[in-house]
């Protein structure tokens, strides 16, 4: 199986990530220059955390510009979590902040007024990602089906770019694709088998 670079921007403990390529035979790599992203031919942007740490680290490494010539080749890249949303144009995350611009669209919070009673923020456990569109990024997956949500921000964009939609209160895109650009807001490496098939068709692409 290819390989695949997972990017170390300081924003989460990747073990688990890690563990998740290893259980499907692959071989990860962890990388924090953007030397080391020339070359590769499959990436991982992760991520928990804010925003804007997050995207200020990228623009210190000058791993922000590199990501973006990276998606220029058409080589897959899949963000995940606040790594999803850091390929929108912006976030409202305490602020008003650019991200890598790679997808329109923007980042806000949980609209409180419109959730149910009960339901809190962030958005903590099981939930169902139901497919939008024929995607080999969820080949092999029914139509709808559970991963493990951790957030208090979600994406708001165009349908056109929205793979999978999630119910908390309301719906929105909980995973989004242009064209060699994949995002999902769960978390595959914390979700079982679901999760294990998610990245073995990242592997795939």
């Amino acid at each position: 199986m290819r390989g695949v670079v997972i990017v170390d921007y300081r924003m989460g403990n990747l073990a688990s990530l890690i563990n998740s390529f290893e259980a499907i035979g692959a071989k990860p790599r962890v990388i924090r220059t953007p030397e080391e992203l020339k070359d590769a031919n499959r990436v991982i942007l992760p991520g928990v955390g804010a925003f804007r740490d997050a995207i200020d680290h990228l623009r210190e490494t000058g791993m922000d510009e590199a990501i973006r010539a990276y998606a220029q080749t058409g080589r897959p890249l899949m963000g995940i979590c606040l790594g999803m949303q850091l390929l929108f144009k912006r976030s409202y995350e305490f602020g008003e902040h650019e991200g890598l611009g790679l997808i329109p669209g923007d980042v806000v919070r949980f609209d409180a007024a419109r959730l149910d009673a009960g339901l809190k923020v962030p958005q903590m456990g099981w939930n169902r990602l139901h497919v939008m569109k024929d995607t080999p990024l969820f080949a092999g997956l029914p139509k709808d089906f559970y991963l493990y949500f951790v957030h208090s921000y979600h994406a708001r964009c165009n349908e056109r770019f929205v793979i999978g939609e999630t119910l908390y209160g309301y719906t929105y895109p909980s995973a989004v694709a242009r064209e060699n650009i994949y995002g999902v807001q769960p978390h595959p490496e914390k979700s079982h088998n679901n999760g294990l098939q998610i990245l073995k068709n990242f592997m795939e692409l």
